[in-house]
């Protein structure tokens, strides 16, 4: 029996990565690629984005498939 057989189907074979936290307050890091403050903290690890670049983005890959 293959090994991807015996996983419980509702197991996912690569989770999610989890979305970072929103920041209270100042100071919040800008935006990769319009250079906007976004609504994260500057000690977010990652990519971060403004809300506009996120929803496009969002949009981007929504369509890509």
């Amino acid at each position: 029996m293959d090994q991807l057989d015996e996983q419980d189907a509702s197991e996912s074979y690569c989770p999610a990565p989890a979305a970072p936290a929103r920041a209270e307050g100042p100071p919040y890091a800008d935006c990769l690629q319009c250079g906007k403050p976004t609504e994260y903290g500057v000690a977010t690890p990652g990519v971060v984005l403004c809300p506009v670049c996120e929803w496009q983005e969002a949009q981007r890959t929504a369509c890509s498939g």
